[in-house]
Formats: structure tokens, sequence, C-alpha cells
């Protein structure tokens, strides 16, 4: 299987794109076409996009001397808030599982460095935001 093809099949890369989307097109609508996890991927962008202030807050609460969202590339602070979104509200999906996927996804968009930046953000916020 090539895993370029997986990637962009994943529905957090699906997330990921409709949130960038969102954000360049304000005014435009967020189509979400037929998919097996369509409800899983407007759940996670309309969440995202809903309450984007309370996951800065979050961040900002739990790492202001690790991260300067003012600085952050544009598409790390979309996965970022995405992976964010998902420790606060999805608590079905394990803390692990989340942060695992958001890596191996972000391949697709971000430089080495960046990921290894993300990958330590989100494991220090997933023990402040998810006792246990």
């Amino acid at each position: 299987m090539n895993p370029k093809k997986f990637k962009n099949t994943s529905p957090r890369v699906k997330i990921i794109q409709k949130i960038y989307g969102s954000l360049m097109n304000p005014d435009e609508a967020i189509t979400y076409p037929k998919n097996q996890y369509k409800k899983y991927i407007k759940d996670v962008v309309s969440g995202t996009l809903d309450r984007t202030e309370l996951i800065e807050e979050t961040i900002i609460k739990h790492l202001d001397k690790d991260i300067d969202l003012k600085k952050t590339d544009k598409m790390l602070k979309i996965i970022l808030f995405s992976a964010v979104f998902e420790l606060m509200f999805k608590h079905n999906t394990p803390k692990n599982v989340i942060i695992s996927e958001y890596v191996r996804v972000s391949e697709f968009f971000l430089e080495r460095a960046q990921i290894s930046y993300m990958n330590a953000v989100l494991d220090k916020l997933s023990k402040l935001i998810r006792k246990g």
C-alpha cells in the first residue's frame, strides 16, 4: 500500500484540509462528501472551528512558556488545534491514538522538526488535559 495514498484518505487528513480551507475561504460553506467517516470529520472540523478560543486558552494556560501561537506556522496550528479538540472532547479515543494519528498525518503537511515539536507539545498537553 502506498503510504502517501493512505495518509491522503485518513479522516484526520480530511479534517486538516477542511479546517485549512475554511480559514483560507471563510465565506465559503464547508462541504462534506460521502465518506464512511463523514460524521466524525464533520464533528471534529466544526468542533475545532467553534471552540477555537477555548482551545487557544487551554494551550496558552498550560504551555505559555513553550509555544507562541502568534508565531506558530498556520498548518502546525491547525493540526495542533484539531488534536487538542479531540483530546478535550473525544474521550472515547485514547490520547495515545490521537497523538500518534496526528503525528502520522502531519508528515503529509509539516517538516520533521515541526512534527517532533508538535509531538512533544501534544504529549505534554495530553497529560495536563486528560488526567490518567
